[in-house]
């Protein structure tokens, strides 16, 4: 019986090719956004992480709360403090140290860059990385190199140590392939110049192995080589920040009683050094999957409830369809339903077809989806975890085809239950006494609630496109316009301050002679680059209560620097060649640190209390003060800054050029390599960007979210539109009789038109009334995602509200122009 019914259901839509065309692509535009945002939140909120029980392993957070820095990194002290220390609750603590880059040699002598990180050796068993080559790291890989011997030369690839260890070497698969072709006797070849050392390498990774971390982190996902750290206990160097410290909790463990145990460890580090406990030093455990995601988790929750909305929109626009689809079959219904047809087989039947559009629709949802993922993944911001692992997986196809189903259910159940009790002998007399024109039953609630939501994704979208505009007016503190960036790695180490001096001056004469070049200037890190991390400033009574120290992001720079990134200066003076000594305690401030320091006064000529290069805070004189840069995100404003010149810690500190062209800086990318390639082979350079796309990468997150809710937006409201005009347009098709009497009693053409017109605004005002009461709630939802304006802003709620006015008024208008325009004679006939 089922079957027969599919059949006929089948010989049905064959019948209405439009409405066939139509109701499928509907169904498919729902079921294929859907799918593709579903994709998307599968793979980054849903989907376990690739490591080994991945609920049970949490990162290992380290805060200075009096200072208000968060998630730092910890030396190896307080690692070994804490590896030791907390183990009743944990079942191992490793840690991978801070990604970093450098050149390594190829057989031919050209210079290849490449990605490393330190780890611990018990790292890779604890988050169960497989190994595909060769072995894991040992214990032994960690021990610590042998206390230097003043009597000893150079030996090995550390002076003055009596012998030296050997460096052991993971490489990644990837690198495995592309270095060495795959070759399985790799186990035992040397990495050479691995800054001034050499690697052995142990093992290879398995395919696909990504260390995954937030972008602030300041981690790359795919370093080339991991390096066992080998590292001894010396408290001299516990102010040294640069491990990621990894725990697996036991079985049964709670976050929370780990979190008690991990707490006694931060405590007795804050009892033996008072620099910890001044600072607020504490240890904060973080499930590593919501670690991973909380700062995108908001963004992506807005997107799925956006799709939903434009599903329910494209099922509701269905659900239109079939209703008018019905009434032009009432007779055959009513005949069906005379001869015997019970109300359940009628039911059936157009459920029956509400299925097979389904099918339809999500078939064509799917392909529609898989070019979507493509996309997604084209246009993702570099900040969404594991977007290239996005694909239509049997979690994301079983999503699919639920949608699919529910779509059935909600646009076939109300119109199948209607057009399964036709009245019979109205119907078959042909009588026409029906709802006059100021009603259109159940086809005009659907559109309300299309147009309710409709407008809810029209406020996210407008809301989202003020934000980006907001981003494009964001005051950089620098002009990223015409600046070309770059890094360069060094693996010659010099001998002597004075030879590092000279060799910066030699590249910045050399990069400055280029043709077109304006300003050459360095530092150790780049606005919008990541790697930032704060430093401690006082001032005198801090001396006395060192809990009054607060943090600071520092800067290494070059003598014109902020000249040549146009930042402004709004005090005092910037640096000069003789500031450019290690003699010169000077540093510059920004905007925000002058503010905070010095209240209500120049902050040129004070002085204040560092530690960057000495065990103790010491005082350096300020000589200017300049515009607070934007260096971590264009919505977050970040902490105060201060800068030192390179020559103030010893010359050689910084690896990021920043060059000043007069045209496009990308036009000028192989000229600087050239120039660069004279020097040696000895200088590697990668990462050659113009600022711009550091500034274009840094709006990702928002101009990601704003394209697919834009894109949302606009084909709900041409749903709603089309939704709107059928429903007026079936409306003057079944009331023309009324509509000729109405003319033959003396109504104007234009009462006729006013009053269909009317009919459907009236039905957008209340949708739009509806809507309005949603998005007040839904959007504080996006707060997080919102750049310089409210979810409630009036300015964007009041230029939807007359958009889709004036739509609505443009889908009513055809209809009532038709309607305006009947003869009383021919509209009578009809009766």
């Amino acid at each position: 019986m089922l079957g027969k019914d599919f059949v006929y259901a089948a010989r049905t839509l064959r019948k209405s090719p439009v409405f066939l065309i139509t109701a499928t692509v509907t169904i498919a535009l729902g079921v294929g956004a859907s799918t593709a945002i579903f994709s998307v939140a599968n793979a980054v909120l849903l989907r376990p992480l690739p490591y080994q029980d991945p609920d049970r392993l949490v990162l290992i957070c380290s805060d200075m709360r009096t200072r208000n820095v968060v998630d730092t990194p910890v030396s190896n002290e307080n690692y070994m403090d804490l590896h030791d220390g907390a183990r009743k609750m944990f079942e191992d603590i490793g840690a991978v140290g801070t990604t970093f880059r450098f050149s390594t040699p190829r057989e031919d002598g050209t210079l290849e860059q490449v990605s490393g990180a330190n780890v611990t050796t018990n790292f890779f068993s604890l988050i169960g990385a497989r190994i595909a080559v060769g072995r894991d790291f040992q214990p032994d890989d960690g021990q610590p190199q042998p206390p230097p011997d003043p009597a000893a030369g150079p030996v090995g690839a550390v002076a003055g140590a009596t012998p030296a260890l050997p460096i052991m070497a993971i490489i990644s698969n990837q690198y495995w392939q592309r270095r060495y072709g795959s070759n399985a006797n790799v186990v035992g070849h040397e990495i050479l110049n691995l800054g001034v050392n050499r690697a052995q390498i142990v093992g290879v990774l398995a395919p696909d192995f990504q260390l995954l971390f937030r972008p602030a982190a300041n981690m790359e996902p795919h370093p080339d080589i991991f390096i066992a750290l080998r590292r001894g206990y010396d408290n001299r160097n516990r102010n040294t920040f640069f491990l990621r410290p990894v725990g697996r909790l036991r079985a049964s463990v709670s976050l929370d009683r780990a979190q008690e145990e991990v707490n006694l460890v931060a405590d007795e580090i804050r009892r033996n050094f008072p620099i910890y406990g001044t600072g607020g030093f504490h240890y904060r455990l973080e499930s590593m999957h919501k670690y991973l995601v909380a700062e995108v988790r908001p963004a992506i929750l807005a997107l799925m409830g956006a799709v939903i909305f434009l599903l329910l929109i494209a099922c509701a626009n269905v659900a239109n369809l079939i209703l008018v689809k019905a009434s032009l079959r009432e007779r055959e219904l009513a005949v069906r339903a005379a001869l015997g047809g019970s109300r359940s087989r009628l039911v059936r039947q157009m459920l029956a077809e509400a299925l097979l559009l389904s099918a339809l629709g999500t078939i064509l949802g799917v392909i529609l989806a898989k070019f979507g993922i493509l996309e997604l993944i084209a246009i993702g911001p570099a900040d969404l975890p594991r977007i290239d692992s996005i694909t239509l997986d049997p979690y994301v196809l079983g999503f699919t085809v639920l949608a699919g189903v529910l779509a059935a259910a909600v646009f076939g159940v109300v119109p199948a239950l209607r057009a399964s009790r036709p009245d019979v002998m109205n119907v078959l007399r042909g009588s026409s006494r029906t709802a006059g024109l100021g009603s259109s039953g159940p086809r005009g609630a659907v559109v309300v609630v299309e147009v309710a939501l409709c407008f809810v994704l029209l406020i996210g979208s407008g809301l989202m496109f003020r934000s980006f505009l907001e981003l494009q007016h964001v005051k950089l503190g620098y002009e990223s316009h015409g600046l070309l960036t770059l890094q360069i790695l060094n693996n010659q180490r010099l001998a002597s301050p004075e030879q590092r001096a000279a060799s910066v001056r030699d590249l910045q004469r050399r990069l400055s002679s280029i043709p077109g070049v304006e300003s050459v200037t360095a530092s150790n890190l780049v606005p919008l680059g990541g790697g930032f991390s704060p430093i401690r400033w006082g001032k005198e009574h801090a001396l006395a209560d060192p809990s009054k120290y607060q943090a600071v992001d520092s800067q290494i720079v070059l003598p014109g620097f902020f000249e040549t990134l146009q930042t402004p200066l709004l005090d005092g003076r910037t640096f000069t060649e003789a500031d450019n000594d290690p003699k010169r305690n000077v540093a510059v401030i920004d905007q925000l640190l002058a503010a905070k320091a010095f209240p209500n006064q120049s902050a040129v000529g004070k002085r204040l209390l560092i530690r960057i290069r000495t065990p103790e805070p010491e005082w350096v004189e300020i000589i200017g003060v300049v515009n607070h840069q934007l260096t971590t995100s264009l919505v977050d404003p970040g902490r105060e800054q201060i800068y030192f010149t390179d020559g103030f810690l010893q010359h050689g500190n910084m690896g990021r050029w920043e060059i000043r062209t007069a045209g496009d800086p990308a036009r000028y990318a192989a000229l600087v390599r050239a120039e660069i390639a004279k020097l040696g082979s000895q200088l590697g350079v990668t990462q050659v960007q113009p600022l711009d796309a550091l500034v274009i990468r840094a709006q990702g997150g928002t101009r990601f979210s704003l394209l697919l809710i834009a894109t949302f937006a606009c084909i709900a409201a041409l749903l709603a539109t089309v939704g709107l005009y059928g429903v007026l347009s079936t409306l003057v098709r079944q009331r023309t009789a009324e509509i000729g009497a109405r003319m033959a009693l003396g109504a104007a053409p234009r009462s006729i038109f006013q009053l269909i017109v009317g009919h459907g605004l009236r039905l957008s005002a209340t949708g739009i009334a509806l809507g309005v009461l949603a998005a007040l709630g839904l959007t504080r939802a996006m707060t997080s995602m919102l750049v310089g304006i409210k979810p409630t802003d009036p300015a964007t709620f009041g230029a939807m509200i007359v958009f889709f006015f004036v739509i609505a008024t443009a889908a009513c208008w055809i209809p009532a122009r038709r309607a305006a325009g009947l003869a009383p004679t021919t509209a009578l006939r009809d009766e």
